[in-house]
């Protein structure tokens, strides 16, 4: 196929397989590409706005899948599809399904016991989430999706803003983000709490 795709820190790089499975042949550019997700997602989005969910709806696999296949199903074909190969990042391939379905569980223990505060739980679900890394890409948006639709429907609060700013490209909404994660990732979670209303 050709297309050239730029990797900016924090995104997943594709094989050549899953790029094949681009599923508009006139995109040849990372602009074009960008373009057409940035589309997609914001269908997702609406349907988002435009529905009402259950915590025990948005905390199954189902729903993790659904809603990824939302955001990316007009561009990617295995959107929605768990990915079938091991990336620099996340759990082995094999072992997804057991650390999305501990996630979870936590999840809801989470919210049924109060065990946090409305937005740390979902920042902590988002943070987790992520690492997980269920996804050929697509990981971080749809994570954070995840948190905005759960903070939304279990909480009745508004969704997270994520810095104002698109968090694909450089920037200093970015570098936060990035700082963020990182210090989540030592147990830190108050940057990216933080973070998540910016």
């Amino acid at each position: 196929m050709g297309l050239e795709l730029r990797i900016q820190i924090g995104q997943t790089r594709l094989d050549d397989d899953e790029k094949e499975a681009l599923l508009i042949p006139t995109v040849t550019t990372q602009i074009d590409l960008d373009q057409f997700e940035q589309l997609n997602v914001e269908d997702a989005v609406q349907w988002t706005l435009e529905n009402r969910f259950s915590a025990g709806e948005i905390l199954s696999e189902s729903f993790v899948k659904n809603l990824h296949h939302r955001m990316f199903g007009n561009t990617w074909s295995w959107a929605g599809q768990f990915r079938t190969t091991n990336k620099n990042l996340g759990v082995d391939k094999f072992e997804i399904r057991v650390f999305l379905r501990l996630l979870l569980g936590d999840t809801r223990l989470w919210i049924g016991e109060s065990t946090y505060d409305p937005d740390e739980i979902c920042v902590r679900f988002k943070h987790r989430f992520v690492t997980i890394h269920c996804f050929p890409n697509g990981n971080g948006r749809h994570a954070r999706l995840m948190a905005d639709v759960l903070v939304q429907n279990a909480f009745d609060r508004p969704v997270f803003t994520w810095g104002g700013d698109t968090l694909r490209h450089p920037g200093q909404a970015r570098s936060t983000y990035i700082s963020a994660l990182r210090a989540a990732d030592d147990g830190e979670i108050g940057p990216l709490l933080a973070f998540a209303r910016s």
